[in-house]
């Protein structure tokens, strides 16, 4: 199942932590702030964990969406043409 990490964290340290953690397990960026990829529940489940412990005290919001495949389908995405 396809899952969409998004975060808003003010600091840039733990803000790059996060986003190289997201790429360390595969994942896509999308957004600056938004990945998505393919993770099972138990993986997801083992991604939030880092990721919170990551962030630790500091301030900020993780969030994370598991989409299943027909809704993902149904995601509206624009091209952009240059």
């Amino acid at each position: 199942m396809q899952t969409l990490v998004i975060y808003d964290i003010p600091d840039d340290k733990k803000r790059l932590q996060i986003s190289e953690r997201c790429k360390d397990w595969g994942l896509t960026r999308i957004q600056y702030s938004a990945f998505i990829g393919d993770l099972n529940h138990n993986r997801r489940d083992e991604l939030f964990q880092k990721l919170r412990r990551t962030l630790g005290r500091e301030e900020g919001n993780i969030r994370l969406y598991p989409i299943c495949d027909k809704d993902l389908k149904l995601a509206w995405i624009p091209m952009l043409v240059f």
